[in-house]
């Protein structure tokens, strides 16, 4: 029972990330029914972004308080990615928008590599670390251990995924990008400016996607120019959960999907245990052998169950979760 708790709190912490990660997925495909795949890369630069910003402050100034210093570089990602969101729509999006559904897919690839290595060129190939300026208390929860950055990087989710609900269910912009994603042509002609409200899309996923590269980069303490690939993919496996272009699907996906991967990750990281003392104990003399891959087996292989996931969703139910079955628009 403490593994299931443990493993159902470190599932929604990471959870919560894939969620709003995801939101940014959906958005852009209910409207444009683009997979924005370069969405992953967002996130690595909001990261990167944050963290040297924070690091910067925290050297040049030593007295600032921490949540000063955190909020100042999560506002610098932020107005990062919102730029980067929006260039990506205007420069290689825009001019495609009525080119074959392959064709934005490929420029999708194409940007996420670019951004991939111009974020190697800037911050070279080493990792970030996140400055240790933050006090981090651990709390025990009915026999689980909750961290005090998880309890944020939680309610922060929350926090978010409400303001986006509110924003598209109760404000003149939420109407004209529901308009426009019913379909775009009567949404133009009852005065909705289609460009702005798909500009808009992009660079308010790109906010979410800088908020989510924080909690990633204060979650694991470190940020790399590689993390947005696997992460992205993770979190549109999460959309198609869900159901991709609905936004409750998506935080439903992302929810399920943390807690999915952290119980499988747990339970599987416990059962090679006992196998390994297993072995162990009948005299194996290839103890470094068995060791090595159990360890690979018991960790690494926990990125095995979101593509499991998402295949078995893909097979039995296309459409995801709170998806509905519809025909293409003519």
């Amino acid at each position: 029972m403490d593994i299931f708790l443990q493993q159902v709190v470190n599932g929604l912490t990471l959870g919560s990330v894939y969620a709003i990660v995801a939101l940014g997925y959906t958005m852009v495909y209910g409207i444009v029914q683009l997979i924005n795949f370069a969405h992953g890369e967002v996130v690595m630069i909001g990261a990167m972004v944050a963290l040297s910003v924070i690091g910067g402050l925290a050297g040049a100034f030593p007295g600032m308080p921490a949540a000063a210093i955190v909020l100042s570089g999560t506002a610098c990602a932020v107005v990062v990615c919102m730029a980067v969101g929006y260039t990506m729509e205007r420069v290689a999006y825009r001019p495609l928008r009525g080119a074959p559904r392959l064709a934005p897919l490929i420029t999708a690839i194409g940007i996420s590599i670019i951004l991939q290595h111009s974020a190697l060129l800037v911050w070279s190939r080493n990792p970030l670390s996140f400055p240790q300026i933050v006090r981090n208390p651990v709390m025990n929860l009915a026999g689980a251990t909750i961290s005090a950055v998880q309890i944020v990087i939680i309610l922060v989710s929350v926090a978010m995924m409400a303001g986006l609900t509110a924003l598209v269910y109760r404000t003149r912009l939420g109407v004209a990008m529901r308009a426009t994603s019913e379909n775009p042509t009567v949404a133009g002609l009852m005065g909705v400016n289609i460009n702005r409200v798909i500009a808009s899309t992009f660079v308010i996923g790109a906010a979410l996607a800088a908020v989510a590269g924080v909690m990633v980069g204060t979650y694991y303490g470190i940020a790399h120019y590689t993390m947005g690939a696997l992460l992205g993919l993770k979190a549109f496996s999460a959309a198609v959960l869900g159901g991709i272009g609905n936004l409750a699907g998506a935080m439903l996906g992302g929810i399920l999907l943390g807690i999915v991967e952290a119980l499988g990750a747990g339970y599987i990281g416990e059962l090679t245990d006992l196998c390994r003392i297993a072995w162990i104990s009948d005299g194996l003399t290839a103890r470094c052998a068995v060791d090595h891959h159990f360890v690979l087996f018991g960790s690494n292989y926990q990125d095995v169950f979101a593509f499991l996931v998402l295949i078995a969703v893909l097979i039995f139910r296309p459409s995801g979760l709170l998806g509905e079955r519809v025909g293409d628009r003519a």
